[in-house]
């Protein structure tokens, strides 16, 4: 059993991939931010990388182990303590019944931090996935954020012993910063029909700044004056950003009106803006890192076999090959 003592800012039972397939039905995946920490975590306490575990965001949260577990914390640096002594990020450690876990407040760059437990979060399964969506109100635990009392069942788990020590290599970890570089790929509407030339080597060029009213749906980037190729949308609206309502891909940056906006893991499925460009697989987790109000992103634009490669790199390192034991 894990007992919330504090949730802290906005604290989630998350898995991965999260909730696949269900576009159509208007329902986003959910699922991490971070899926490098996240599934890393998962990977250290020696879980199935997808399963439940916990995304925490700025930080706060505090809790109590009712029983014997291996733990990894994961992601940006929340100054994580277990009894009142430090604990290590990146690396298994051993908690027993009893022991209290506390991450206080993001220190540095970074935003989320990922939390797995051995066993994994025993939370109900709705629509293929245990992943909350706090927007329609479901997944997880009760399809909302942890607060003070609720108490998270966990899976059986063997002795924690096997896997304490295990730690994610140093040149393997991730490091955070206040400025990101971002790869995508142009498309789906990045054709001169809408956009000039001009403005698409400017939104690649650019250091865009994150906007502080971003979140899990939208990750707000500042607004430009785009030239735009054309007057309006026509029939679909009296901005040229307008266009019929059509399905959005999951980590586009859409421009509506003259602010562009990453859709992250709990976006919308469709709408009626344009879409210049997509994030590739390898690149997405870098997002969920994104301090608002603070940190820059340039965008790079990659080719398709660039992001084929991007991705079998990132993978690789999701793996026990980037595991050593301490």
């Amino acid at each position: 059993m894990f007992e919330v003592l504090e949730g802290g800012i906005q604290t989630t039972v998350q898995d991965y991939p999260g909730r696949v397939g269900y576009l159509d039905l208007g329902t986003y995946p959910a699922g991490p931010m971070d899926h490098f920490a996240f599934r890393i975590a998962n990977l250290l306490v020696g879980n199935p990388q997808g399963a439940p575990a916990l995304e925490v965001t700025a930080g706060g949260l505090k809790a109590r182990f009712h029983d014997s577990r291996a733990v990894a914390i994961t992601g940006a640096d929340m100054q994580p303590t277990l009894n009142g002594t430090p604990a290590p990020l990146w690396e298994t450690f051993a908690v027993g019944p009893d022991d209290l876990l506390e991450l206080k407040f993001v220190k540095g760059a970074g935003l989320r931090a990922y939390l797995a437990a051995s066993g994994a979060f025993d939370v109900p399964e709705y629509m293929g996935s245990r992943a909350t969506f706090t927007v329609g109100g479901f997944g997880g635990f009760e399809g909302r954020g942890l607060k003070k009392g609720d108490r998270v069942r966990l899976k059986p788990a063997g002795a924690p012993a096997g896997q304490v020590g295990r730690r994610l290599r140093t040149d393997r970890r991730p490091q955070h910063g206040t400025h990101w570089e971002i790869e995508a790929m142009r498309g789906p509407q990045a054709d001169p029909d809408y956009l000039t030339a001009e403005d698409m080597d400017f939104f690649f060029s650019h250091p865009w700044k994150v906007d502080r009213n971003s979140n899990r749906m939208g990750v707000r980037l500042e607004s430009h004056k785009w030239q735009w190729a054309r007057e309006s949308g026509g029939v679909a609206g009296g901005h040229p950003s307008n266009i019929l309502d059509n399905g959005y891909a999951v980590w586009t940056v859409n421009v509506s009106g003259d602010q562009p906006i990453i859709l992250v893991a709990d976006g919308p499925s469709l709408g009626g803006f344009i879409c210049n460009a997509t994030l590739i697989y390898a690149s997405s987790w870098k997002v969920g890192q994104l301090m608002p109000g603070r940190d820059t992103i340039r965008f790079k634009e990659v080719t398709i076999d660039e992001a084929t490669a991007l991705a079998a790199s990132i993978d690789e390192a999701i793996s026990e090959r980037s595991i050593e034991r301490r």
